[in-house]
């Protein structure tokens, strides 16, 4: 099979109605009806933009391991990586400015990333087990970096680094406006180009998307590193927001970040996802703990919650999958 026939049935597969695409969309409606009628505060303007802002930093992390996951891949080195960056990024502030300080922290997340996807290349360790490893280590250099101490932005420059935290337009932060050019620009980047349709393939059936003449590592690279600038720039969100960054930022948030993944009906198996999808699993995350702090629940059941959605979310990836063989 030839690379433009492989990409060809890659194309047509994403273009048929999904099944996910509802089930995400109506979850998503159902979830916002209930707030709205539960609580007189959920749809006022505030909250909105205060939904939108809670979101920017798992949505950055998401987007980028969406790409990682529809290509067959996983990387919980993400918030080890944001943080290096973001230590990195506060650092360089300091000699060359607030945009030169956050291009230099999404040049260190884009090479970390690029480390991570080599190392897992080259070794041909699990994806799984060999990025959690190299997350050990990141976080390592960050202490070592610091010292285990706070890195804080020079006072004369604060009020220009907390650009992302601040609003822009209309309330909106300077981070929801980068979540969504990121999410546009690597949904079309996934959707639209031919280096997405490899994505596809590559996750879809590696050694098929190999023998087309895919080069299958350097997909795997490439997904890392450009994990590896979303991480970044969720670093410099998290920093521009304290003024600040440290070894011990964003601790566990990839694991949420893939929960909405997950959630958005991208398949863990790979080959299956759409950028647009984890927004929305994102989005239903955010709204879900905005909701159980509007109506005063005991947010410890918030993790069962999003355990449940989940564990529905990979069962129902099964059975679809299994129902697709079936029918093939």
């Amino acid at each position: 099979m030839s690379t433009g026939t492989s990409e060809t049935v890659v194309v047509r597969r994403r273009k048929r109605i999904d099944v996910k695409d509802f089930g995400i969309l109506g979850g998503l409606v159902a979830i916002v009806v209930y707030l709205s009628l539960a609580t007189n505060t959920f749809l006022t303007g505030q909250n909105i933009v205060n939904l939108l802002d809670q979101a920017v930093v798992i949505g950055l992390l998401a987007v980028g391991a969406t790409l990682c996951i529809v290509s067959g891949v996983f990387d919980l080195s993400a918030s080890a990586n944001l943080a290096v960056s973001a230590i990195a990024g506060v650092f360089l502030t300091a000699h060359f400015g607030v945009a030169g300080g956050f291009v230099a922290a999404l040049v260190v997340g884009a090479i970390l990333g690029a480390i991570t996807g080599t190392l897992i290349v080259v070794t041909r360790v699990n994806s799984f087990i060999g990025s959690l490893a190299v997350s050990i280590i990141y976080r390592g250099v960050a202490i070592v970096l610091t010292g285990g101490a706070i890195v804080a932005v020079p006072a004369d420059q604060l009020a220009e680094f907390r650009v992302w935290a601040l609003p822009v337009f209309a309330g909106i932060s300077g981070g929801t406006i980068l979540l969504a050019v990121v999410a546009l620009v690597l949904g079309f980047v996934l959707w639209g180009t031919t280096f997405g349709r490899r994505i596809y393939a590559v996750g879809g059936n590696e050694e098929a998307a190999r023998l087309s003449g895919v080069r299958t590592p350097l997909i795997h690279i490439s997904v890392f590193a450009i994990n590896g600038v979303c991480a970044a720039a969720a670093g410099m969100v998290l920093a521009s927001r304290a003024g600040s960054a440290q070894p011990a930022m964003a601790i566990g948030m990839e694991l949420t970040a893939i929960a909405a993944v997950v959630i958005g009906g991208t398949s863990i198996l790979g080959g299956s996802g759409a950028v647009w999808r984890t927004v929305v699993g994102v989005i239903i995350l955010t709204v879900i703990g905005n909701g159980f702090n509007l109506l005063r629940w005991d947010t410890t059941y918030q993790q069962v919650v999003t355990g449940v959605l989940i564990l529905v979310a990979v069962a129902g990836d099964a059975w679809l999958s299994r129902r697709s063989r079936r029918a093939g």
